[in-house]
Protein backbone atom coordinates (compact mmCIF):
# COMPACT_ATOMS: atom_id res chain seq x y z
CA UNK A 1 0.00 0.00 0.00
CA UNK A 2 2.85 2.41 0.86
CA UNK A 3 4.47 1.72 -2.52
CA UNK A 4 1.18 2.41 -4.34
CA UNK A 5 0.64 5.70 -2.50
CA UNK A 6 4.21 6.84 -3.13
CA UNK A 7 4.03 5.88 -6.82
CA UNK A 8 0.85 7.93 -7.23
CA UNK A 9 2.37 10.90 -5.34
CA UNK A 10 5.47 10.88 -7.55
CA UNK A 11 3.30 10.71 -10.68
CA UNK A 12 1.10 13.61 -9.50
CA UNK A 13 4.15 15.72 -8.55
CA UNK A 14 5.68 15.01 -11.97
CA UNK A 15 2.42 15.92 -13.68
CA UNK A 16 2.08 19.22 -11.76
CA UNK A 17 5.70 20.19 -12.40
CA UNK A 18 5.31 19.52 -16.13
CA UNK A 19 2.19 21.68 -16.23
CA UNK A 20 3.83 24.59 -14.38
CA UNK A 21 6.75 24.49 -16.85
CA UNK A 22 9.15 25.94 -14.27
CA UNK A 23 11.71 23.20 -14.92
CA UNK A 24 12.45 21.59 -18.29
CA UNK A 25 10.23 18.55 -18.60
CA UNK A 26 12.96 16.04 -19.40
CA UNK A 27 14.66 16.97 -16.11
CA UNK A 28 11.33 16.54 -14.29
CA UNK A 29 10.60 13.08 -15.67
CA UNK A 30 14.17 11.85 -15.19
CA UNK A 31 14.19 13.11 -11.60
CA UNK A 32 10.81 11.55 -10.82
CA UNK A 33 11.92 8.37 -12.56
CA UNK A 34 14.96 8.18 -10.29
CA UNK A 35 12.74 8.71 -7.23
CA UNK A 36 10.51 5.86 -8.43
CA UNK A 37 13.46 3.49 -8.77
CA UNK A 38 14.95 4.41 -5.37
CA UNK A 39 11.93 5.08 -3.14
CA UNK A 40 9.14 2.96 -4.63
CA UNK A 41 11.09 -0.08 -5.83
CA UNK A 42 14.04 0.13 -3.44
CA UNK A 43 12.82 1.49 -0.09
CA UNK A 44 9.16 0.42 -0.15
CA UNK A 45 9.17 -2.77 -2.23
CA UNK A 46 12.78 -3.95 -1.72
CA UNK A 47 12.44 -5.40 -5.21
CA UNK A 48 15.42 -5.53 -7.53
CA UNK A 49 13.20 -7.46 -9.93
CA UNK A 50 10.85 -4.48 -10.27
CA UNK A 51 13.81 -2.23 -11.09
CA UNK A 52 15.15 -4.66 -13.69
CA UNK A 53 11.72 -5.14 -15.27
CA UNK A 54 11.03 -1.39 -15.41
CA UNK A 55 14.43 -0.54 -16.90
CA UNK A 56 13.75 -3.38 -19.36
CA UNK A 57 17.27 -3.25 -20.82
CA UNK A 58 17.48 -7.03 -21.18
CA UNK A 59 14.64 -6.95 -23.70
CA UNK A 60 16.84 -5.11 -26.22
CA UNK A 61 19.09 -8.16 -26.47
CA UNK A 62 16.31 -10.60 -27.39
CA UNK A 63 15.41 -11.66 -30.93
CA UNK A 64 11.74 -10.69 -30.46
CA UNK A 65 12.77 -7.09 -29.88
CA UNK A 66 14.07 -6.85 -33.45
CA UNK A 67 12.13 -9.55 -35.28
CA UNK A 68 8.84 -11.19 -34.38
CA UNK A 69 7.60 -14.27 -36.21
CA UNK A 70 3.87 -14.89 -35.92
CA UNK A 71 1.69 -12.93 -33.55
CA UNK A 72 4.05 -12.16 -30.71
CA UNK A 73 3.06 -9.10 -28.70
CA UNK A 74 5.45 -6.22 -28.23
CA UNK A 75 6.93 -5.74 -24.79
CA UNK A 76 5.50 -2.70 -23.04
CA UNK A 77 6.45 -3.25 -19.40
CA UNK A 78 8.59 -0.43 -18.04
CA UNK A 79 10.66 1.56 -20.52
CA UNK A 80 9.40 0.82 -24.02
CA UNK A 81 12.79 0.84 -25.74
CA UNK A 82 11.16 -0.01 -29.07
CA UNK A 83 9.35 3.31 -28.99
CA UNK A 84 12.47 5.16 -27.82
CA UNK A 85 14.67 3.68 -30.58
CA UNK A 86 11.99 4.22 -33.20
CA UNK A 87 11.53 7.89 -32.25
CA UNK A 88 15.28 8.50 -32.22
CA UNK A 89 15.65 6.78 -35.60
CA UNK A 90 12.88 8.84 -37.16
CA UNK A 91 14.44 12.01 -35.73
CA UNK A 92 17.69 11.16 -37.51
CA UNK A 93 15.79 10.56 -40.75
CA UNK A 94 13.91 13.85 -40.44
CA UNK A 95 17.11 15.80 -39.77
CA UNK A 96 18.64 14.18 -42.85
CA UNK A 97 15.64 15.13 -44.97
CA UNK A 98 15.69 18.67 -43.62
CA UNK A 99 19.37 19.01 -44.50
CA UNK A 100 18.61 17.91 -48.06
CA UNK A 101 15.97 20.64 -48.36
CA UNK A 102 13.01 18.25 -48.45
CA UNK A 103 10.83 20.14 -45.96
CA UNK A 104 11.45 23.55 -47.47
CA UNK A 105 10.60 22.13 -50.90
CA UNK A 106 7.42 20.50 -49.58
CA UNK A 107 6.18 23.58 -47.77
CA UNK A 108 6.76 25.85 -50.76
CA UNK A 109 5.17 23.36 -53.14
CA UNK A 110 2.06 23.13 -50.96
CA UNK A 111 1.95 26.89 -50.48
CA UNK A 112 2.12 27.40 -54.23
CA UNK A 113 -0.56 24.74 -54.77
CA UNK A 114 -3.07 26.71 -52.65
CA UNK A 115 -1.84 30.07 -53.96
CA UNK A 116 -0.21 30.96 -50.62
CA UNK A 117 -3.58 31.34 -48.84
CA UNK A 118 -3.44 30.65 -45.10
CA UNK A 119 -6.89 29.12 -44.62
CA UNK A 120 -6.67 26.59 -47.51
CA UNK A 121 -3.19 25.67 -46.31
CA UNK A 122 -4.51 25.13 -42.78
CA UNK A 123 -7.21 22.78 -44.07
CA UNK A 124 -4.78 20.96 -46.38
CA UNK A 125 -2.27 20.31 -43.63
CA UNK A 126 -4.94 18.90 -41.29
CA UNK A 127 -6.18 16.42 -43.88
CA UNK A 128 -2.65 15.54 -44.97
CA UNK A 129 -1.66 14.91 -41.35
CA UNK A 130 -4.54 12.47 -40.85
CA UNK A 131 -4.03 10.63 -44.15
CA UNK A 132 -0.27 10.24 -43.74
CA UNK A 133 -0.69 9.05 -40.13
CA UNK A 134 -2.82 6.17 -41.41
CA UNK A 135 0.23 4.65 -43.07
CA UNK A 136 3.16 6.19 -41.23
CA UNK A 137 3.50 6.31 -37.46
CA UNK A 138 1.93 9.54 -36.16
CA UNK A 139 5.25 10.40 -34.48
CA UNK A 140 7.00 10.47 -37.85
CA UNK A 141 4.22 12.52 -39.45
CA UNK A 142 4.39 15.19 -36.77
CA UNK A 143 8.18 15.26 -36.84
CA UNK A 144 8.26 16.48 -40.42
CA UNK A 145 4.89 18.28 -40.61
CA UNK A 146 5.71 20.49 -37.63
CA UNK A 147 9.03 21.35 -39.28
CA UNK A 148 7.23 22.17 -42.53
CA UNK A 149 4.72 24.35 -40.69
CA UNK A 150 7.38 26.38 -38.89
CA UNK A 151 9.28 26.90 -42.14
CA UNK A 152 6.11 27.99 -43.91
CA UNK A 153 5.11 30.30 -41.06
CA UNK A 154 8.42 32.11 -41.28
CA UNK A 155 8.03 32.63 -45.02
CA UNK A 156 4.36 33.67 -45.02
CA UNK A 157 4.44 35.45 -41.65
CA UNK A 158 1.71 33.63 -39.73
CA UNK A 159 1.54 32.05 -36.28
CA UNK A 160 2.24 28.31 -36.69
CA UNK A 161 0.81 27.25 -33.30
CA UNK A 162 -2.86 26.80 -34.45
CA UNK A 163 -1.72 24.73 -37.42
CA UNK A 164 0.63 22.58 -35.31
CA UNK A 165 -2.12 21.93 -32.74
CA UNK A 166 -4.54 20.87 -35.48
CA UNK A 167 -1.88 18.69 -37.12
CA UNK A 168 -1.11 16.89 -33.85
CA UNK A 169 -4.75 16.10 -33.23
CA UNK A 170 -5.40 14.98 -36.80
CA UNK A 171 -2.27 12.80 -36.75
CA UNK A 172 -3.58 10.97 -33.68
CA UNK A 173 -7.00 10.69 -35.29
CA UNK A 174 -5.56 9.34 -38.54
CA UNK A 175 -3.32 6.98 -36.57
CA UNK A 176 -6.39 5.43 -34.93
CA UNK A 177 -7.61 4.30 -38.36
CA UNK A 178 -4.97 1.62 -38.98
CA UNK A 179 -2.86 -0.91 -37.15
CA UNK A 180 0.47 0.78 -37.94
CA UNK A 181 -0.72 4.33 -37.35
CA UNK A 182 -0.43 4.53 -33.56
CA UNK A 183 1.60 2.54 -30.98
CA UNK A 184 -1.49 1.32 -29.00
CA UNK A 185 -2.94 -0.08 -32.24
CA UNK A 186 0.30 -1.93 -32.91
CA UNK A 187 0.06 -3.50 -29.46
CA UNK A 188 -3.66 -4.32 -29.81
CA UNK A 189 -3.23 -5.76 -33.30
CA UNK A 190 -0.23 -7.93 -32.54
CA UNK A 191 -1.70 -9.13 -29.21
CA UNK A 192 -5.13 -10.06 -30.56
CA UNK A 193 -4.17 -11.05 -34.11
CA UNK A 194 -5.92 -8.26 -36.02
CA UNK A 195 -4.62 -7.11 -39.40
CA UNK A 196 -4.24 -3.78 -41.18
CA UNK A 197 -7.50 -4.51 -43.02
CA UNK A 198 -9.39 -5.26 -39.79
CA UNK A 199 -8.51 -1.85 -38.39
CA UNK A 200 -9.17 0.16 -41.55
CA UNK A 201 -12.65 -1.37 -41.96
CA UNK A 202 -13.62 -0.69 -38.33
CA UNK A 203 -11.71 2.11 -36.62
CA UNK A 204 -10.94 3.57 -40.05
CA UNK A 205 -14.62 4.27 -40.71
CA UNK A 206 -15.02 5.95 -37.33
CA UNK A 207 -11.88 8.04 -37.88
CA UNK A 208 -13.13 9.16 -41.31
CA UNK A 209 -16.43 10.44 -39.92
CA UNK A 210 -14.63 12.09 -37.01
CA UNK A 211 -12.15 13.83 -39.32
CA UNK A 212 -14.94 15.74 -41.06
CA UNK A 213 -16.21 16.98 -37.68
CA UNK A 214 -12.73 17.94 -36.49
CA UNK A 215 -11.76 19.89 -39.62
CA UNK A 216 -14.94 21.95 -39.16
CA UNK A 217 -14.27 22.38 -35.41
CA UNK A 218 -10.70 23.61 -35.82
CA UNK A 219 -11.66 25.91 -38.67
CA UNK A 220 -14.23 27.72 -36.51
CA UNK A 221 -11.89 27.63 -33.48
CA UNK A 222 -9.09 29.43 -35.30
CA UNK A 223 -11.02 31.27 -38.03
CA UNK A 224 -10.43 34.76 -36.59
CA UNK A 225 -6.69 34.26 -36.31
CA UNK A 226 -6.54 32.59 -39.72
CA UNK A 227 -8.46 35.42 -41.37
CA UNK A 228 -6.19 37.94 -39.67
CA UNK A 229 -3.16 36.17 -41.10
CA UNK A 230 -4.84 35.83 -44.49
CA UNK A 231 -5.35 39.58 -44.59
CA UNK A 232 -1.61 40.23 -44.53
CA UNK A 233 -0.27 41.20 -47.92
CA UNK A 234 2.40 38.82 -49.15
CA UNK A 235 4.50 39.66 -52.18
CA UNK A 236 4.33 36.31 -53.97
CA UNK A 237 7.03 37.30 -56.43
CA UNK A 238 9.49 37.68 -53.55
CA UNK A 239 8.95 34.11 -52.32
CA UNK A 240 11.45 31.46 -53.37
CA UNK A 241 10.40 28.83 -55.90
CA UNK A 242 9.96 25.25 -54.61
CA UNK A 243 12.86 24.07 -56.76
CA UNK A 244 15.19 26.54 -55.05
CA UNK A 245 14.77 24.64 -51.78
CA UNK A 246 16.65 21.64 -53.17
CA UNK A 247 20.25 22.22 -52.15
CA UNK A 248 21.66 19.02 -53.62
CA UNK A 249 19.66 16.85 -56.02
CA UNK A 250 21.55 13.71 -55.04
CA UNK A 251 20.87 14.23 -51.31
CA UNK A 252 17.27 15.15 -52.05
CA UNK A 253 16.65 11.97 -54.07
CA UNK A 254 18.38 9.82 -51.44
CA UNK A 255 16.32 11.34 -48.62
CA UNK A 256 13.09 10.76 -50.57
CA UNK A 257 14.05 7.13 -51.20
CA UNK A 258 14.87 6.60 -47.52
CA UNK A 259 11.52 8.12 -46.58
CA UNK A 260 9.66 5.82 -48.99
CA UNK A 261 11.56 2.82 -47.63
CA UNK A 262 10.50 3.81 -44.10
CA UNK A 263 6.86 4.07 -45.23
CA UNK A 264 6.92 0.65 -46.89
CA UNK A 265 8.64 -0.97 -43.90
CA UNK A 266 6.11 0.50 -41.48
CA UNK A 267 3.11 -0.54 -43.56
CA UNK A 268 4.42 -4.09 -44.05
CA UNK A 269 6.08 -4.68 -40.68
CA UNK A 270 3.25 -6.94 -39.53
CA UNK A 271 3.90 -9.18 -42.54
CA UNK A 272 7.71 -9.01 -42.50
CA UNK A 273 8.04 -9.44 -38.73
CA UNK A 274 10.44 -6.49 -38.52
CA UNK A 275 9.68 -4.51 -35.36
CA UNK A 276 9.46 -0.73 -35.14
CA UNK A 277 12.75 -0.80 -33.19
CA UNK A 278 14.51 -2.51 -36.09
CA UNK A 279 12.94 -0.12 -38.60
CA UNK A 280 13.95 2.95 -36.58
CA UNK A 281 17.55 1.78 -36.17
CA UNK A 282 17.84 0.67 -39.81
CA UNK A 283 16.51 3.98 -41.16
CA UNK A 284 18.83 5.96 -38.86
CA UNK A 285 21.89 3.98 -39.94
CA UNK A 286 21.05 4.29 -43.65
CA UNK A 287 20.52 8.04 -43.23
CA UNK A 288 23.86 8.50 -41.46
CA UNK A 289 25.76 6.29 -43.92
CA UNK A 290 24.41 8.12 -46.97
CA UNK A 291 25.00 11.54 -45.34
CA UNK A 292 28.76 11.07 -45.31
CA UNK A 293 30.55 13.98 -43.68
CA UNK A 294 27.26 15.56 -42.62
CA UNK A 295 26.40 12.61 -40.37
CA UNK A 296 27.90 14.21 -37.27
CA UNK A 297 25.86 17.40 -37.78
CA UNK A 298 22.68 15.32 -38.10
CA UNK A 299 23.43 13.48 -34.84
CA UNK A 300 24.02 16.78 -33.02
CA UNK A 301 20.66 18.18 -34.14
CA UNK A 302 18.59 15.25 -32.81
CA UNK A 303 16.21 16.39 -30.05
CA UNK A 304 17.68 14.37 -27.18
CA UNK A 305 15.55 16.19 -24.59
CA UNK A 306 12.43 14.55 -26.00
CA UNK A 307 14.07 11.11 -25.93
CA UNK A 308 15.10 11.62 -22.29
CA UNK A 309 11.59 12.84 -21.48
CA UNK A 310 10.14 9.56 -22.72
CA UNK A 311 12.63 7.47 -20.75
CA UNK A 312 11.78 9.24 -17.49
CA UNK A 313 8.05 9.08 -18.22
CA UNK A 314 8.16 5.34 -18.87
CA UNK A 315 9.94 4.76 -15.54
CA UNK A 316 7.34 6.74 -13.57
CA UNK A 317 4.48 4.95 -15.32
CA UNK A 318 6.38 1.73 -14.63
CA UNK A 319 5.92 2.56 -10.94
CA UNK A 320 2.16 2.63 -11.49
CA UNK A 321 2.40 -0.68 -13.34
CA UNK A 322 4.56 -2.50 -10.80
CA UNK A 323 2.47 -1.37 -7.83
CA UNK A 324 -0.77 -2.45 -9.52
CA UNK A 325 -2.38 0.98 -9.93
CA UNK A 326 -3.13 0.49 -13.64
CA UNK A 327 -4.62 -2.94 -12.87
CA UNK A 328 -6.92 -1.33 -10.30
CA UNK A 329 -8.15 1.12 -12.94
CA UNK A 330 -8.64 -1.71 -15.44
CA UNK A 331 -10.50 -3.91 -12.92
CA UNK A 332 -12.79 -0.99 -12.10
CA UNK A 333 -14.11 -1.05 -15.65
CA UNK A 334 -14.97 -4.74 -15.44
CA UNK A 335 -16.68 -4.46 -12.07
CA UNK A 336 -19.04 -1.56 -12.73
CA UNK A 337 -20.07 -2.60 -16.24
CA UNK A 338 -21.82 -5.77 -15.07
CA UNK A 339 -23.45 -7.59 -17.97
CA UNK A 340 -24.51 -4.53 -19.97
CA UNK A 341 -22.52 -4.64 -23.22
CA UNK A 342 -23.32 -1.07 -24.26
CA UNK A 343 -22.36 0.27 -20.84
CA UNK A 344 -19.19 -1.79 -21.02
CA UNK A 345 -18.26 -0.25 -24.39
CA UNK A 346 -18.98 3.29 -23.16
CA UNK A 347 -16.87 2.76 -20.04
CA UNK A 348 -13.95 1.31 -22.03
CA UNK A 349 -13.97 4.23 -24.48
CA UNK A 350 -14.33 7.04 -21.96
CA UNK A 351 -12.27 5.66 -19.04
CA UNK A 352 -9.49 4.62 -21.44
CA UNK A 353 -9.61 8.11 -22.95
CA UNK A 354 -9.43 9.88 -19.58
CA UNK A 355 -6.61 7.63 -18.36
CA UNK A 356 -4.68 7.99 -21.64
CA UNK A 357 -4.88 11.77 -21.39
CA UNK A 358 -2.60 11.63 -18.34
CA UNK A 359 -0.85 8.24 -18.48
CA UNK A 360 1.04 7.32 -21.64
CA UNK A 361 -1.41 5.31 -23.72
CA UNK A 362 1.09 2.60 -24.68
CA UNK A 363 1.34 0.85 -21.27
CA UNK A 364 -2.34 1.50 -20.57
CA UNK A 365 -3.39 -0.19 -23.82
CA UNK A 366 -1.17 -3.16 -22.97
CA UNK A 367 -2.71 -3.33 -19.47
CA UNK A 368 -6.25 -3.28 -20.84
CA UNK A 369 -5.78 -6.12 -23.34
CA UNK A 370 -6.07 -8.96 -20.77
CA UNK A 371 -9.03 -7.11 -19.23
CA UNK A 372 -11.04 -7.01 -22.47
CA UNK A 373 -10.15 -10.65 -23.11
CA UNK A 374 -11.60 -11.53 -19.71
CA UNK A 375 -14.68 -9.37 -20.26
CA UNK A 376 -15.29 -11.05 -23.61
CA UNK A 377 -14.98 -14.54 -22.13
CA UNK A 378 -17.11 -13.88 -19.04
CA UNK A 379 -19.76 -11.52 -20.45
CA UNK A 380 -19.90 -12.97 -23.98
CA UNK A 381 -19.27 -9.62 -25.67
CA UNK A 382 -17.53 -9.73 -29.05
CA UNK A 383 -13.80 -9.25 -28.40
CA UNK A 384 -13.28 -7.29 -31.61
CA UNK A 385 -15.87 -4.68 -30.58
CA UNK A 386 -14.11 -4.24 -27.24
CA UNK A 387 -10.80 -3.93 -29.12
CA UNK A 388 -12.13 -1.14 -31.37
CA UNK A 389 -13.49 0.68 -28.30
CA UNK A 390 -10.12 0.37 -26.57
CA UNK A 391 -8.31 1.56 -29.70
CA UNK A 392 -10.42 4.70 -30.11
CA UNK A 393 -10.36 5.47 -26.39
CA UNK A 394 -6.59 5.21 -25.98
CA UNK A 395 -5.67 6.80 -29.32
CA UNK A 396 -8.04 9.77 -29.07
CA UNK A 397 -7.90 10.25 -25.30
CA UNK A 398 -4.17 10.73 -25.62
CA UNK A 399 -4.81 13.80 -27.78
CA UNK A 400 -6.31 15.79 -24.90
CA UNK A 401 -3.06 16.74 -23.15
CA UNK A 402 0.51 17.50 -24.28
CA UNK A 403 1.83 14.29 -22.65
CA UNK A 404 -1.04 11.95 -23.53
CA UNK A 405 0.49 10.57 -26.72
CA UNK A 406 3.93 10.37 -28.30
CA UNK A 407 2.96 12.64 -31.22
CA UNK A 408 1.87 15.38 -28.80
CA UNK A 409 5.23 15.37 -27.02
CA UNK A 410 7.16 15.38 -30.29
CA UNK A 411 5.00 18.08 -31.91
CA UNK A 412 5.15 20.48 -28.97
CA UNK A 413 8.88 19.82 -28.63
CA UNK A 414 9.53 20.72 -32.28
CA UNK A 415 7.47 23.91 -31.87
CA UNK A 416 9.34 24.89 -28.69
CA UNK A 417 12.69 24.12 -30.31
CA UNK A 418 11.83 26.54 -33.13
CA UNK A 419 10.78 29.31 -30.72
CA UNK A 420 7.02 28.66 -30.55
CA UNK A 421 6.33 27.11 -27.11
CA UNK A 422 2.85 25.67 -26.62
CA UNK A 423 1.72 25.82 -22.98
CA UNK A 424 -0.72 23.45 -21.32
CA UNK A 425 -3.47 26.06 -21.29
CA UNK A 426 -3.15 26.83 -24.99
CA UNK A 427 -3.03 23.15 -25.89
CA UNK A 428 -5.90 21.89 -23.73
CA UNK A 429 -8.22 24.78 -24.57
CA UNK A 430 -8.57 23.42 -28.11
CA UNK A 431 -7.63 19.76 -27.74
CA UNK A 432 -10.03 18.82 -24.93
CA UNK A 433 -13.24 19.90 -26.77
CA UNK A 434 -11.98 18.22 -29.96
CA UNK A 435 -11.29 15.02 -27.99
CA UNK A 436 -14.81 15.02 -26.52
CA UNK A 437 -16.30 15.45 -30.00
CA UNK A 438 -14.41 12.45 -31.43
CA UNK A 439 -15.16 10.26 -28.40
CA UNK A 440 -18.87 11.07 -28.74
CA UNK A 441 -18.77 10.24 -32.45
CA UNK A 442 -16.90 6.99 -31.71
CA UNK A 443 -19.40 5.92 -29.06
CA UNK A 444 -22.37 6.57 -31.33
CA UNK A 445 -20.75 4.83 -34.32
CA UNK A 446 -19.97 1.68 -32.30
CA UNK A 447 -23.48 1.59 -30.82
CA UNK A 448 -25.11 2.00 -34.23
CA UNK A 449 -22.91 -0.48 -36.07
CA UNK A 450 -22.50 -3.30 -33.56
CA UNK A 451 -25.69 -3.23 -31.46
Amino acid sequence: MAAQILAVIIFVVMFVMIITEKIERHIVTLGCGLLTLVLVFGVCMHSMGAIVETLNIHNIFTLDFWYQAGEASESSSGINWATIIFIAGMMVMVEGMAKAGFFRWLCMWLAKLVNYKTIPLFMTFMIMSAVLAMFIDSITVILFLAAVTVELAQLLRFNPIPMILAEIFCANLGGSATMCGDPPNIIIGTSLGYSFGDFISNTGLIAGISLVCIVIFFYFSFRKELKKNAAQAIDISSLPKPSEAIKDKRDFIISCVIFLVAVVMLITHAQTGLTVAFIGLFIALITLITSGKQALDIIKKVDYKTVLFFIGLFVVVGGLEQTGILEVVAAFIGNISGGNAMLMIAIIIWVSAIASAFVDNIPFAATMIPVIKSLSAVQGTDLSVLAWALSMGTDIGGSATPIGASANVVGTSVAAKEGYPIGWGTYCKKAVPATVIVLAVSTVCIFVRYF
